[in-house]
């Protein structure tokens, strides 16, 4: 019997694959470090000096506002007890939740089934509704500012329903432009298997669409909430500095007072309890923020 042979192992070409790329050099890199350090200094730096001045007192905090609060200069929580007294800042905070809560909730509801609709319905007029709704989004609030103020006046928004109201005009353009983008990529063949299954429409719509929308809503309601926490001028507007409504931008500029008496200190103390509320919401809710843009972004 002739003795089987183990196949000769294949010739070696060589080869081990090289990289196309090569690493990044140390220099780079260091480079790159700085840059994101810069970036970092720039944009938390505004956030440092507002914490750091709301400790020093207002004196202190005039002539020298870049210095660190230590000894004489540091105050403790004095500005926030000043601020507090000064401000009425649980009304404020309380009348912000409510409008910040109740607006981003009609901004998603409302947005997300107009998109559904218009995105489903191939018309002229939904064509035309969808396009109105870009447009509205590169249209300068500064443009429809005095006439929103009439409008306003006229119909009796001047409270916070009708500035949720108005909050979801504003805000339509973008949200149902994103939600838009993302009811193109859901396939029809979903929702025509529900209707098969004897779901109507509605049933269709918040049974099997609006799950899916939920990457979606949740980046709109985190940008919503991020604008209408933070916005002075239509409140300002619409409600009045002197409304029972006032919600925590207007009562920080009322602190700045109208004739030189403000406290500084006071003021900054203010300020950082306005950002805390909105910082812990974005920091539990950044992970969403990616996933919703990419989901929202429009295909095909």
């Amino acid at each position: 019997m002739s003795e089987v042979k183990a196949p000769a192992p294949l010739p070696s070409t060589g080869m081990k694959m090289k990289e196309d790329k090569k690493g990044t050099s140390p220099v780079t890199k260091a480079l790159l470090y700085v840059v994101l350090i810069a970036l970092t200094c720039i944009f938390l730096g505004p956030i440092l000096f507002v914490v750091m001045n709301s400790f020093k007192s207002k004196f202190e905090l005039s002539n020298s506002p870049f210095s660190i609060p230590l000894g004489d200069s540091f105050v403790g929580l004095q500005n926030y007890v000043t601020g507090l007294h000064l401000s009425n800042f649980f009304s404020s905070i309380l009348w912000s939740f409510v409008i910040t809560i109740g607006s981003v909730a009609i901004i998603v509801m409302l947005c997300a089934m107009t998109a559904y609709y218009i995105t489903r319905v191939k018309s002229w007029w939904t064509s035309a509704l969808y396009y109105i709704f870009v447009f509205s989004m590169v249209i300068p609030f500064q443009m429809v500012m005095f006439p929103t103020v009439q409008v306003s006046s006229l119909l009796r928004l001047d409270n916070p329903l009708g500035l949720m109201v108005l909050y979801l005009g504003f805000g339509a353009g973008l949200s149902v432009f994103m939600f838009a983008g993302f009811v193109k990529s859901i396939p029809i063949d979903i929702e025509e298997a529900a209707t098969i299954d004897g779901c109507n429409p509605l049933q269709t719509y918040f049974r099997v669409v609006l799950p899916m929308l939920k990457p979606t809503a949740i980046t709109v309601a985190i940008l919503n909430t991020m604008w209408v926490w933070n916005d002075f001028l239509l409140p300002n507007l619409v409600l009045g500095p002197g409304s029972s409504y006032r919600t925590i931008p207007i009562v920080v500029q009322f602190l700045l007072g109208s004739n030189g008496n403000r406290d500084m200190g006071a003021l900054m103390a203010m300020l950082v309890l306005a950002i805390i509320p909105i910082v812990i919401f974005y920091i539990l809710m950044q992970k969403y923020i990616i996933e919703g843009v990419a989901a929202g972004a429009v295909k095909g």
